[in-house]
């Protein structure tokens, strides 16, 4: 019976593991332009735009069928002649900011610039006080 359960409890582990192998890549997803210098563009691109679904990848480098589908309105919108800023503008658009690694500075996300530099700031003059009390002393 404990075999029986403990068989029954590793299929069922090993389900998400048969899942992702299930959707294999759109055959468009890897298609390259016929003209180097706009494959280029689109691959620069691709460089500085988020997957998704992995998080911490590009859609140049990412192999879930997501990015897939990215890399292919990438390349059909730079083959009909968009500019990369145009296509990134479109992308963020429909994805929100985290699908670029180039975030714009809004009023949303200036906190994450400024916190930082006032943190510094702020340990900076901790440390000069700290430093003319030694000295003083």
């Amino acid at each position: 019976m404990i075999r029986l359960l403990l068989a029954c409890f590793a299929l069922f582990m090993a389900l998400p593991v048969a899942a992702q192998d299930a959707v294999p890549p759109a055959p468009y997803a890897n298609v390259q332009l016929a003209d180097p210098a706009q494959e280029a563009k689109a691959h620069a691109l691709m460089l500085t735009l988020r997957c998704l679904k992995c998080q911490s990848q590009s859609i140049a480098d990412s192999d879930a069928p997501m990015a897939g589908d990215m890399r292919s309105l990438v390349r059909e919108r730079i083959a009909a002649g968009e500019e990369p800023e145009a296509i990134r503008a479109w992308l963020v658009e429909r994805y929100g900011d985290y699908v670029s690694y180039q975030p714009r500075v809004t009023e949303l996300t200036w906190p994450l610039y400024a916190i930082p530099l006032l943190l510094l700031l702020g340990v900076g003059l901790v440390l000069r006080r700290r430093l003319r009390r030694g000295s003083e002393q």
